[in-house]
């Protein structure tokens, strides 16, 4: 597609880079005009279809979006589940500043479906830490975790609103975190849901049910995750 610069990369690479530093020095801000692949292939001296095929690759990645017959615009970052990484991690890749908005942290018992999917006796005790996960102000996500109380009841006293949870269990238990077992549906947004995640009742969420083992195979985390469906993302790479 157009050959390669001086420096072996791709041109529709260069040009899919000089738009995203663009991006990043804010000089181009979500909602904006991206110049049309006219006037990136005049720009960059390249064909009209390496210019198509460097604004088509931006769109998959969700950095830009089309708009039939008005152009392409920097789309809002979206969040993209495509590896095991704390929500801390997964925020901070897409150049956004994450915050937690600590909702309860506190130690239950009775919850026998929850103590199943941790494999631990029905009537376990567990703590419950639930979160409000935002950037700029703006609420993203509303996360509930559940871990064993034997082990991790001291979590309780953990100022998780500004420490990562896969970080802290790494720091303070020596636990490394390794892979998931994770369901994903929509599912629309309860009144209560809705409200703190600042979208309407009965709006589309994408939600999450994960079992997180560490590295030795242990059941770690049950997670369920409400995310808002404009700023996530799900990457499935599939294998035939």
């Amino acid at each position: 597609m157009g050959g390669t610069q001086g420096n072996g990369t791709p041109v529709y690479k260069e040009i899919q880079n000089a738009i995203r530093k663009r991006i990043q020095e804010s000089q181009l801000k979500p909602g904006d005009l991206v110049a049309s692949e006219r006037e990136l292939a005049r720009t960059h001296g390249v064909s009209l279809m390496t210019a198509r095929h460097a604004l088509a690759g931006l769109e998959r990645e969700g950095v830009v979006e089309r708009r039939q017959g008005a152009g392409t615009f920097v789309a809002s970052p979206k969040i993209h589940f495509n590896k095991l990484m704390s929500y801390t991690e997964q925020t901070s890749s897409r150049g956004l500043n994450p915050r937690s908005r600590v909702l309860g942290i506190k130690i239950i018992e009775h919850e026998p479906e929850v103590a199943a999917r941790l494999r631990l006796p029905a009537a376990s005790k567990m703590v419950k830490i639930e979160r409000l996960r935002e950037s700029s102000g703006e609420p993203l996500a509303l996360e509930t975790c559940y871990l064993p109380a034997t082990a991790y009841s001291d979590l309780v006293h953990v100022p998780l609103g500004r420490a990562s949870l896969f970080a802290t269990l790494h720091r303070k238990y020596g636990v490394n975190l390794a892979y998931a077992d994770e369901e994903v549906d929509a599912t629309p947004a309860e009144a209560n849901v809705g409200d703190l995640l600042n979208v309407r009742h009965g709006a589309p969420l994408l939600r999450i049910r994960q079992v997180i083992y560490s590295t030795t195979g242990k059941a770690t985390i049950y997670a369920i995750g409400f995310y808002r469906s404009d700023c996530h993302t799900l990457f499935i790479r599939r294998f035939r």
